[in-house]
């Protein structure tokens, strides 16, 4: 994708929306040293901004894949998805996988913190969901990836 497509964005909107839609392709394609290069651009970023982004993204793929919630079932079967198209990905991990779609859907640890996660993990398998859980979406990815930056828009506005 061009960067001509994020041009209304500010930064460093624009910049997180590039690399993500970088390291979605190369996932997609797997393009184990297009990945590498994507998300160790989407990892020079604001950790926390990123994995806001990577969050919302997969929380609105979750919703419009499973509308009537994610039972065990289908969070197993993400899981096993995910892992299997990442073969091609080492360090994929699904604790972090899991840890990514628990903060996606809300789910925190009982001091109302945030699930700790590092900017390396959160920029190497948040795109590894998002292209797993965008194959197949009806919409493409750019629709997913802007309604997410909108939501954190209007949240911070509203802030």
């Amino acid at each position: 994708m061009h960067s001509s497509e994020w041009y209304d964005l500010p930064q460093p909107a624009r910049g997180i929306a590039e690399a993500t839609v970088a390291a979605v392709t190369a996932a997609r394609d797997t393009d184990a040293d297009g990945y590498q290069v994507a998300t160790a651009r989407l990892a020079g970023h604001h950790a926390e901004q990123v994995g806001i982004v990577a969050g919302e993204t997969v929380r609105l793929l979750l919703e419009e894949r499973y509308p009537d919630g994610l039972t065990g079932d289908d969070l197993r079967a993400v899981l096993t998805d995910c892992a299997g198209a990442a073969r091609w990905y080492p360090e994929f991990d699904p604790t972090v996988a899991m840890t990514l779609i628990a903060g996606a859907l809300g789910v925190h640890e009982a001091d109302g913190e945030p699930l700790p996660l590092a900017a390396a993990e959160v920029a190497g398998h948040g795109p590894l969901l998002i292209a797993r859980l965008a194959a197949g979406a009806p919409h493409p990815l750019a629709g997913y990836l802007r309604a997410a930056l909108a939501e954190i828009a209007r949240t911070e506005t509203m802030d």
